[in-house]
């Protein structure tokens, strides 16, 4: 039993330089090449002259620095005694302390209550409270909305008891 060349299709199993999905070319000095049934590379379908569209940049991973300049988003981590998970938020969302502070209830399913210049989170089980940009750690609602904005470096919701020593006086 002989098969000849056109049964074995040799053509399909023989190896050869080029871009999958190609033909090699008769000649040595054209490099033209024709499509085949194969998937073709993102390369062969992108027009060279457009550049490929961008994906959008979420806040989950973590936006890198030079992001965050490009976007103008201030995303920080906020974490809460007692919770097992962090979350990051952008605090250019927010326009005022109140609406901050409705989103970080609703975000963590607690109970924060209202700020007071007096007393500051006096009696609450919850105290919202930020890391500066020196490290120390403040009440949320200490200082004015936009300082405050351009300050803070973290959020953290802590247990009233434990805030006691932050309450300004």
């Amino acid at each position: 039993m002989e098969m000849d060349a056109a049964e074995l299709n040799l053509k399909a199993t023989e190896l050869r330089l080029g871009l999958p999905g190609t033909e090699p070319s008769s000649s040595t000095t054209t490099t033209t090449s024709k499509i085949s049934n194969k998937r073709p590379s993102s390369d062969m379908i992108n027009n060279h002259d457009e550049p490929a569209p961008k994906a959008q940049v979420v806040g989950w991973p973590p936006v890198r620095s030079y992001r965050k300049n490009v976007l103008q988003a201030s995303y920080v981590k906020v974490s809460m005694d007692g919770a097992a998970y962090l979350r990051k938020i952008d605090l250019n969302v927010y326009k005022s302390y109140p609406q901050l502070l409705k989103a970080l209830e609703n975000m963590f399913k607690c109970s924060i209550g209202v700020y007071s210049e007096r007393e500051g989170y006096n009696g609450c089980n919850y105290v919202p409270t930020y890391e500066d940009k020196d490290g120390d750690w403040m009440l949320a609602g200490d200082v004015p909305w936009d300082m405050f904005i351009n300050s803070c470096r973290r959020l953290r919701i802590m247990k009233g008891s434990e805030a006691k020593g932050l309450a300004c006086l």
